[in-house]
């Protein structure tokens, strides 16, 4: 089945599906009231694997937070003290107990990472370890390219995978040459071995209602086939002022099982709306950074948007061919269409909040194409275990675009008193570049890659070594919003390494290190310089790694101590180069599990060094990257309250240091800390499973910065959301 006809499929697929699930559901509801009270307790095991392998998805480790392992690129899932990388894997349980909204909620709880903005946009972007890397570049079920570029609902995912480090070797070369840092990779929700039909309401700051249903069958005497629909619905105002958003997100999961083959398959929607979105603030001029305003301002222009819509498909297969060999492939698609209103906001006046903004008008469509086809095979050499991968990659994206950018035709505006003006005309000074009712092509990405990979197992599998090499070819074709091409296309390639050992120095207790390379494509080199019309070859980032992993069954960590240089670009004598870098360097402890019962713990601490090298410029050598701080760290507590039966209270603290705004570091953005509060409570509500949560985050309602820089080299400032409450019903029938 083609890409193109699974979303032709997709409307058909969810009625279908949901008419196959009305029947059981009511044979369900005929029965279900016996044993009510045993439910209540009762936890439900997922065998149907999210990426359709053997392997299954590894088991939730004590407290139900994490997972005990994630899946580690073409390596596969792996158990969290069996990998020379380090991983977390936060699991669906985590996500509804927090009423996470979308991808970045989640990515909260995690110590090495940091939730940005996009340029000039509402994209949601991350930084890991220091190194940013967009939501472009967040894998599905280890395809890049199919999430929504803005917004990523987190109702759809069963697990949220952190891959921390470059990830060449392991995932290839991301599309926007992100991933040095370390790689997201989202997995989708599949049938679990019980019946399910769970509906949840709820209301959030600003009079904000929510409602989803998630509904799962198995059918086939085996149970062999599953069937898991999700639906969600948000709309309404924020707790910021004339703000508001509306999402609709849908998906269906199939997945179905043989004794030597297992395939799964996923379509997805999400309508994503926002409207008097507050902007992002660039600063110029300045020679401090201004005060965070009220966080309950909004300095948006009434008539700026951002709506995005986005239909994805995957497929997926594995088939054993013997017992020690297995082969699989995984192909996705996804089509979007995003319509950008925008008025930024750029602060002139750092004591007063005088600004100005303007208007920017961008129509995207975007098609991408996927694909992966790997063949792993299990075979001894003496005393010498190998496990051996191959792969080959592709991905393809054609994107359209159009934009009107009224630049010279500013208008004034304050941070803390803002300004609302009529939209604006667009002025006859303003740059355009193709039609925004029908965008013209701009530009076309492909990347392939093959792969091999060999784990050797020794000392009775107490020493684990990876070695493996991945040859990527990177190609790009810039347009001019037509059929006719831009400058000169970039058609590079590299290969890039990898050298991972795991050793087990009792059970619980292993060491590892490895040597691994990060990817992107380098750059056409235009204008005036000398170099003109040549290339930059690919940018290879390096990182080295050593750290420890604890596993006592019930509570575990890491502590990891790691080195990666990234390299830049640098302007010799009118003529680019591949030169100067940025070095990040750091400690990372994470820690996670239940300690005592009925006490789970889960956070971490980031410590960061990162410096700008080889510059060219005594202004900048040696200073810090924009937008890291030397830490950050997080930790999470939840207490199931012993006389009360079924009642659960959770704290969390956020807490960054502070960072710069500029790449000479004389902007200084203070560090902030952050308080959450949730509570919890399951019982039962005629003879059905009840859950009620409420939750409420910033406490103190703070006004910060909460992010600097969300794209390489710039510094803009995004205002911290205001105190927050969120309450839901969750019943399951």
């Amino acid at each position: 089945m083609t890409p193109s006809r699974l979303f032709a499929l997709s409307p058909l697929s969810l009625a279908v599906l949901m008419a196959a699930a009305a029947p059981a559901q009511a044979q369900q509801a005929a029965s279900s009231s016996a044993g009510a009270a045993d439910a209540t307790l009762s936890t439900v095991t997922v065998n149907a694997s999210a990426d359709a392998s053997a392997e299954g998805l590894t088991k939730p480790y004590a407290g139900g937070q994490v997972a005990r392992g994630g899946r580690v690129g073409l390596l596969g899932t792996q158990d969290t003290m069996d990998t020379p990388f380090s991983i977390t894997s936060y699991t669906s349980e985590l996500i509804q107990n927090q009423q996470a909204r979308s991808v970045a909620d989640v990515l909260q709880n995690d110590p090495a990472v940091r939730v940005a903005r996009g340029y000039g946009n509402f994209q949601e972007t991350y930084f890991i370890r220091g190194f940013i890397l967009s939501s472009d570049d967040v894998a599905y079920n280890g395809l890049y390219g199919l999430m929504p570029r803005q917004y990523t609902s987190a109702e759809l995912f069963e697990r949220v995978e952190v891959l921390r480090g470059a990830s060449a070797f392991l995932s290839g070369a991301t599309p926007s040459g992100g991933g040095i840092g370390g790689n997201i990779n989202l997995l989708p929700k599949r049938a679990p071995n019980e019946p399910l039909n769970r509906i949840t309401v709820g209301v959030a700051s600003g009079g904000q209602p929510y409602a989803a249903a998630d509904v799962a069958r198995r059918f086939g005497p085996d149970q062999s086939t599953g069937i898991r629909v999700n639906l969600a619905h948000r709309q309404g105002d924020t707790a910021v002022d004339g703000e508001s958003v509306g999402l609709n997100v849908a998906s269906v999961g199939l997945d179905w099982r043989s004794r030597r083959a297992r395939l799964s398959a996923d379509v997805g929607y999400q309508n994503y709306k926002l409207n008097g979105t507050r902007p992002s603030v660039t600063l110029s001029g300045v020679t401090d950074v201004p005060a965070a305003p009220k966080n309950t301002t909004n300095y948006a222009q009434p008539w700026t948007h951002s709506y995005e819509r986005d239909v994805y498909s995957t497929v997926r297969g594995e088939y054993d061919f013997s017992d020690s060999v297995t082969g699989w492939f995984a192909a996705g698609a996804r089509k979007a269409d995003e319509n950008n209103r925008l008025a930024g906001v750029t602060v002139t006046d750092a004591s007063t909040g005088d600004g100005t903004t303007y208007r920017y008008d961008n129509h995207r469509k975007d098609t991408v194409k996927t694909a992966e086809f790997s063949l792993r095979g299990k075979f001894d050499t003496g005393a010498v275990k190998h496990t051996v991968v191959g792969a080959f990659s592709y991905y393809g994206l054609h994107e359209k675009n159009a934009y009107v950018m009224d630049y010279w035709n500013t208008l004034s505006t304050n941070i803390y008193s803002p300004a609302s003006h009529a939209l604006p005309a667009v002025s006859g000074s303003a740059y355009a570049g193709g039609d925004l009712a029908n965008p013209g092509k701009l530009s076309t990405v492909r990347l392939t890659s093959l792969a091999l990979g060999d784990t050797l197992s020794l000392l009775d599998g107490n020493l684990l070594a990876t070695l493996g090499l991945r040859h990527q070819k990177l190609s790009s074709t810039s347009y001019n919003y037509s059929d006719v091409m831009s400058g000169t296309p970039y058609d590079e390639s590299r290969t890039s390494p990898v050298a991972g050992i795991v050793f087990k120095l009792r059970p619980g207790l292993s060491v590892y290190g490895n040597y691994i390379e990060g990817l992107s494509a380098g750059e056409n080199i235009t204008g005036t310089y000398r170099n003109a019309g040549t290339s930059l070859p690919p940018y290879v980032s390096k990182q080295k790694e050593v750290g420890v992993k604890y596993d006592g069954g019930r509570f575990g960590g890491s502590l990891a101590f790691f080195s990666t240089d990234k390299p830049g670009k640098l302007v010799v004598d009118n003529t680019v180069t591949a030169n100067g870098k940025d070095r990040h360097q750091g400690l990372e402890l994470t820690t996670y599990g239940e300690p005592a019962r009925g006490l789970r713990v889960l956070g971490g601490v980031t410590f960061l060094d990162a410096k700008q090298k080889d510059t060219g410029s005594s202004t900048t050598e040696g200073r810090r990257v924009i937008g890291v701080p030397r830490q950050q760290g997080n930790i999470g507590v939840e207490w199931d309250v012993p006389p009360l039966r079924g009642l659960t209270v959770d704290a969390r603290v956020v807490a960054t240091a502070s960072s710069y705004a500029d790449n000479a570091n004389t902007l200084r953005v203070p560090g902030w800390a952050r308080l959450d509060l949730g509570v919890r409570y399951l019982t039962e509500f005629n003879g059905k499973l009840l859950t009620l949560r409420g939750r409420v985050d910033n406490v103190a309602d703070r006004s910060y910065w909460s992010s600097v820089g969300g794209y390489p080299g710039n510094g803009y400032l995004v205002l911290a959301a205001p105190r927050t409450f969120t309450v839901s019903a969750s019943v399951d029938f």
